[in-house]
């Protein structure tokens, strides 16, 4: 089975549509959460997400725009763009938000696999230090986790000769690359797909990653986007204007 692997969206559109127009050929889209917050295009987003599939974890972003959360915890901009968002869901948007489920989530044909926002010890937590990683890859029953939220691709196994973060390794700052690893079996491995619409590894092309159950292959993928229009679209709709100019240092 291949699973298109999609992860921080970010109310970009049109990093989501650059993610899809290069994806490979796929059985199935997950989402691993914040699909909406920071971006200009919510309801695009959400009605596009939509309809690949309904396999899905919520994001705190997801949870902030929904009501479900106070913003205590987010900085002023990530708490206005949250205020912002929930204003210009629709009804149905923001009741299909409200829906969406806390990670971990497992599949019947994927056994071996768990899928969360943030890791599998709290939904909400950061994984970005290999010291992060520690606990969930010792306390995890389940050998291969992919989750999102830190924005940044790439992936940590408990292998010792694995020291410290996986990153892949790319050629290029402005055309579309992808780097396939395998997976070894017996080892442990958390594994983020980056971020589509809001990376913060230093490169601004949208992140995504395709994985492949029976060759048991991780692809992860870059690819340009309309960078120029996301951003004309945040300055538009009012948004604080660091959302947009982030966006091409890829932080």
């Amino acid at each position: 089975m291949q699973v298109l692997l999609l992860s921080d969206i970010h109310s970009n559109l049109e990093a989501l549509e650059a993610c899809l127009a290069a994806a490979p050929a796929h059985d199935m889209v997950f989402n691993l959460g914040d699909i909406v917050g920071y971006g200009a295009n919510p309801n695009e987003v959400i009605e596009r997400s939509r309809a690949l599939g309904n396999h899905f974890v919520r994001g705190n972003h997801d949870k902030a725009a929904a009501g479900l959360m106070d913003l205590d915890d987010f900085n002023p901009i990530a708490g206005m763009a949250a205020q912002w968002t929930q204003k210009h869901l629709t009804s149905e948007n923001l009741e299909w938000l409200r829906s969406l489920p806390s990670g971990p989530v497992q599949l019947p044909e994927l056994p071996d696999v768990q899928f969360v926002h943030g890791s599998p010890m709290d939904e909400d937590e950061y994984v970005v230090t290999p010291r992060d990683a520690l606990e969930p890859l010792l306390l995890s029953s389940v050998p291969l986790t992919f989750f999102g939220h830190s924005h940044v691709q790439g992936a940590f196994s408990s292998n010792p000769i694995d020291a410290g973060a996986l990153r892949p390794v790319y050629k290029t700052v402005g055309q579309a690359e992808a780097s396939s690893w395998p997976l070894k079996r017996g080892i442990q491995y958390l594994i983020n797909p980056g971020s589509v619409g809001q990376p913060r590894d230093g490169d601004w092309r949208a992140a995504f990653a395709v994985f492949d159950s029976a060759a048991r292959t991780i692809s992860f993928h870059r690819v340009p986007y309309d960078l120029k229009k996301a951003q004309d679209m945040i300055l538009a709709a009012n948004l604080p204007p660091r959302l947009a100019t982030r966006l091409a240092a890829g932080r």
